[in-house]
């Protein structure tokens, strides 16, 4: 489609095969070692359910976790925040996730939240001392989010699917949020997010990358995280049954799985350090198609017809 930004990873991972350096040093990190993860959840469970498993989360190692919420009654989002902060008591940190930056309404409706529901929410966040909220309004809304900004006790983080730079620039600008959270694989590549961070660093804000893909993406946003400062733990997405490490991470020879110390190590082979299991590419893996100019001319024919595939090839040809 129209994010492509991926395809700089490759490039970089390239670069790091032939200098014989990981990524993350290539991008003026100083250690590898490991970095703390925060546990994000990909659902919304009962409130008295999703404490229970935060509580299993703590006893994995994590020491961060991140709830979603979705319902279109305000308290009833207030109620599984509040569930959870009384199951950890002060153990954990909490962040929440609106989901708002880029609202899914494509199989059922979705709430559609205000700037008043917004702050509504931040005021209740911050009597269970929540970390920070996430997307609480649409990612273009960089005025709105800088009025939630300035009224809300809690950090305002977001900017997962923004592209590219020239709006970063703007949000940065604007102060619309206190936490940046580019994905290295959607929001701008490498590059940007590395320019983001850096100016994250300037201006004392927050940063800490987006990584709800797979095994690929989390690893390359992981590296651009390491070579920062590591002053936030990383997105580390886990919801059982269906969103599990070795199902998450399919291709990856390993999964990326988390230390009982609630960490990941951070892979010090050159380039990215990913190393695909080709038996299961294979098995499991479907190419799409095949371009040659034959299958372009089929296709065309195919698609438009005769006629305009023949107007399209003397247009070529002149």
């Amino acid at each position: 489609g129209w994010r492509n930004y991926w395809l700089e990873a490759a490039f970089w991972d390239i670069k790091g095969q032939v200098e014989g350096r990981p990524l993350w040093a290539l991008l003026g990190g100083e250690q590898g070692g490991s970095v703390p993860v925060y546990a994000l959840t990909g659902e919304v469970h009962p409130p008295e359910q999703r404490a229970e498993e935060v509580l299993k989360l703590r006893e994995m190692g994590f020491q961060t976790v991140k709830l979603r919420v979705h319902s279109f009654d305000p308290a009833e989002d207030i109620a599984q925040v509040g569930a959870v902060r009384r199951a950890i008591g002060d153990t954990m940190d909490i962040g929440v996730d609106a989901n708002q930056g880029w609202r899914v309404a494509l199989v059922d409706d979705a709430p559609l939240w205000t700037l008043e529901r917004a702050v509504d929410f931040a005021r209740a966040c911050a009597e269970f001392d929540v970390r920070w909220i996430e997307e609480p309004l649409d990612m273009y809304a960089y005025d709105d989010l800088a009025k939630l900004c300035h009224r809300s006790e809690v950090p305002i983080a977001g900017g997962e699917l923004n592209g590219g730079w020239h709006e970063f620039k703007v949000m940065l600008e604007k102060g619309s949020l206190d936490v940046y959270q580019p994905d290295a694989t959607m929001g701008g590549g490498i590059s940007d997010a590395v320019r983001v961070r850096d100016a994250c660093r300037e201006r004392g804000l927050g940063y800490t990358p987006h990584t709800w893909t797979n095994g690929l993406g989390f690893l390359i946003n992981l590296h651009v995280h390491a070579a920062g400062c590591r002053d936030q733990p990383i997105e580390y997405p886990y919801e059982p049954p269906g969103w599990l490490p070795e199902f998450r991470d399919g291709i990856l020879v390993e999964p990326v799985r988390v230390a009982p110390d609630g960490t990941v190590a951070v892979p010090d082979a050159p380039g990215l350090g990913i190393e695909l299991d080709e038996d299961k590419l294979a098995r499991h893996g479907e190419k799409y198609f095949e371009i040659t100019s034959r299958g372009i001319a089929v296709k065309t024919v195919r698609e438009k017809g005769l006629f305009a595939a023949l107007r399209l090839a003397r247009k070529r040809k002149r």
